[in-house]
């Protein structure tokens, strides 16, 4: 990984910022690499949709705006520290130490103004302090169980990654993903009954 130094914004820095960031398209999401999924996507691919899925919220009760910056800073200190699955049994508390560490060194890069946005919202999402963050937290949930749906469907495979769904039993209760959880698992069941997923064109 690149070396992060000096601090405080302009040009050189902001580029600097930008080329570590980019390392999230080159860091795969570790879950589907520990499962063999064949050219699994990257921390940003995720990001990305996530971002997209704040944006088209209908929930007039949220900060929008807020959703997609949060969506698009949850998982950034990633480009430094990689993506650190629950299978690494590496301690809750160490990886948030490492991803502070991380999102200050990142962050040094940035005027004061985002760095202090970056941060806060960083810091916002791991401590769930708004309901905002909390919704983003359940779009992080839902994302991934619909990536597992697409990657069974790829590989022709329904069921196979059911650990997936397993680990976020329970944990959706925004009207809007639990519609989007119910239309999901619909689909799914449908394929695991017949054994067998829709043919792509």
């Amino acid at each position: 990984m690149a070396s992060v130094q000096g601090g405080g914004g302009g040009p050189r820095n902001l580029l600097q910022f930008l080329r570590l960031v980019g390392q999230l398209k080159r860091v795969p999401r570790t879950g589907w690499v520990y499962r063999n999924v064949q050219k699994p996507e990257s921390v940003s691919d995720h990001m990305y949709r996530m971002a997209i899925m704040a944006f088209v919220t209908e929930d007039k009760h949220l900060n929008k705006d807020r959703c997609v910056r949060l969506a698009l800073v949850h998982d950034m200190a990633e480009c430094i520290v990689g993506d650190i699955a629950p299978s690494d049994n590496i301690p809750k508390e160490e990886k948030h130490r490492r991803e502070k560490e991380a999102m200050k060194r990142l962050t040094q890069l940035l005027s004061e103004d985002v760095k202090k946005e970056i941060y806060d919202l960083w810091e916002e999402y791991e401590n769930q302090s708004s309901v905002e963050a909390k919704f983003v937290k359940q779009l992080d949930q839902y994302e991934m169980i619909l990536q597992a749906f697409e990657y069974e469907d790829l590989e022709n495979k329904p069921g196979r990654l059911q650990e997936f769904y397993d680990s976020t039993a329970g944990k959706f209760s925004h009207p809007e993903i639990v519609q989007l959880v119910s239309e999901l698992t619909a689909e799914r069941n449908a394929k695991i009954a017949t054994g067998t997923s829709e043919p792509h064109p």
